[in-house]
Formats: structure tokens, sequence, C-alpha cells
């Protein structure tokens, strides 16, 4: 078959459409901005219990908000405990898990396993202040609720 002039140009714009509509996924997930700093700070969360039930420290997690930060899970618990905070662990913001943590199927939180160590590097939300739990599989109905507070990066 012999192309003309008006075939190339037909195929040229159907590849060029092609490609700018990109995957056929309807679930894309947008790519990140820029964080607001380089500096990955370390934290540590430590998971004890007391009377059965799960109590998180510190209480209080202070990150820089919109900043890739590592966090080191340590649980002393003897029952699995799943952490979570609202809209901070979807699959976007984190950039890598390891250890003893497993992503809970909702993309809500992390299950650490009895007596669990981890990693877990994510890009933290946006300014502000949130709860974070966490929440022995045994007793989901008494969770340990904390501050996440993310203030802006100095």
């Amino acid at each position: 078959m012999r192309f003309t002039p008006r075939h190339t140009l037909l195929v040229g714009s159907l590849i060029t459409a092609l490609a700018l509509a990109g995957p056929a996924s309807a679930e894309q997930t947008k790519p990140l901005p820029k964080p607001a700093t380089d500096a990955m700070p370390p934290i540590e969360l430590t998971i004890d219990e007391q009377d059965g039930k799960p109590v998180c420290a510190p209480a209080e997690l202070r990150l820089p908000a919109d900043t890739n930060v590592e966090i080191r899970v340590v649980s002393h618990a003897k029952t699995p405990v799943t952490i979570t905070a609202p809209g901070q662990f979807e699959n976007a913001r984190v950039l890598h898990a390891d250890g003893d943590l497993v992503h809970v199927a909702s993309e809500k939180g992390y299950l650490v396993k009895q007596n669990g160590k981890g990693t877990l590097r994510l890009r933290t939300l946006p300014a502000g202040e949130h709860d974070f739990a966490c929440t022995a599989t045994t007793k989901q109905n008494a969770p340990f609720v904390g501050k996440l507070v993310l203030t802006p990066p100095a």
C-alpha cells in the first residue's frame, strides 16, 4: 500500500493524540509536587501497651508539612496494632515502607506486627492538625488517639 501525505498526517495525528491521552487507566494518581524542603528528618514512633491497649509515643507527632519524612516504628505491643491518620497513608504519599509494616487495603494506615519494627518514608500533608490513632486488632473499640501537627518548614 502506498501512503500519501494525507495518510501520513492522519497517522501522525493519531499517534500524537494517543500519546497525549496517556494510559487508559481511570485511576491514575497525580505525582506529588516537589517537597517544601529536601531534608528528611527521622522520627521515632514507639508503641507500648497499657491495660491491654496500645499507647503511641509521642502523643503529639510534630512534623514539617509537605516534606518527605522518615518514621521509624518500634512496637512493644503483644498484638498487631494499626496506625492511621486521615489522608496520610494513601499510596501517593507513601514513598517506601519496610520491616514489619503492612499497608492496609483501605490505604488509611499501616498494620505493625506484634513486637514489630519498620520504617515508613512518606510525604506529609499540608500544614494543619490531624488526629492519628493506634488501634490494637483485639481492642478496635478503644484506640489511642494522638495529634499529628504539621507545621510549615523553617
